[in-house]
């Protein structure tokens, strides 16, 4: 069992929701310089969609189609981000896991299904396939087009940093329902979004937030983008992953 946060006061902040994502509303997005301020660790995606952000260790690392990933500039935005800071936590040893394993593992560790948890994995992963999509042009399509066309790759006996977050039911639509992973080896090489792995061996933190800050965007497409859940059942199919029990 994952124990009490330490600080009561520390959040897990996310800027944007996945709806308007899917919706094809993600014209403005978080200052690179903002999330680091906010904290250590987390997730996001490229301006305009354009592949994936791993936050790990204070680096802001985005994960492309130009090639290996790189660190970026602080005025680069991010149409949606999961930041936190991680805490310092005793890690748990798993090993010889699919997917599906891992979220068992993962969710045995909970503090509670009805608190945000932020997750770290550092170890070998025998196998992992990782999506990364094109940077989009107005206008702006649905979430659901745009992964059409993601490149993914697998990568075999890989030592890195598995970044994600797990969040509970309720807020499907908000987030990703249940645990949602980033990617990045060690040597920076190659990273992604994870839509489906195998642990070799390493080690396992789950840290939980009792305090979930939500920004929203402010530019004029969101706030004429009607959001509703009518379009919650394409998360799975989008965001590959576990589905939640």
């Amino acid at each position: 069992m994952t124990n009490p946060p330490s600080d009561p006061s520390a959040a897990l902040t996310q800027f944007a929701v996945l709806d308007a994502l899917l919706a094809g509303a993600y014209e403005s997005g978080l200052p690179v310089a903002e999330a680091r301020s906010i904290g250590d660790f987390g997730l996001g995606c490229v301006d305009h969609l354009g592949g994936e952000v791993v936050i790990l260790d204070g680096a802001v690392i985005e994960c492309t189609l130009d090639g290996p990933p790189v660190e970026m500039d602080d005025e680069e935005l991010l149409p949606f981000a999961i930041v936190c800071r991680f805490p310092d936590l005793e890690p748990v040893g798993v090993s010889e896991l699919d997917l599906a394993g891992f979220t068992t593992s993962v969710e045995g560790a909970l503090m509670s299904r009805n608190l945000f948890h932020a997750v770290r994995f550092d170890g070998v992963l025998s196998e992992v396939r990782l999506r990364i999509t094109p940077r989009q042009h107005h206008p702006l399509p649905a979430l659901a087009e745009v992964t059409s066309h993601q490149v993914e790759t697998v990568e075999r006996a890989v030592r890195g940093t598995l970044v994600g977050f797990w969040t509970p039911a309720i807020y499907q639509g908000i987030a990703v329902g249940g645990l949602h992973l980033h990617f990045l080896s060690n040597d920076r090489s190659f990273g992604g979004h994870v839509l489906d792995l195998a642990v070799d061996a390493g080690d396992l933190r789950v840290a939980a937030f009792t305090r979930f800050d939500l920004r929203l965007p402010t530019d004029e497409l969101f706030l004429r983008t009607e959001l509703t859940h009518a379009e919650d059942h394409r998360i799975v199919a989008v965001e590959g992953g576990a589905t939640m029990r």
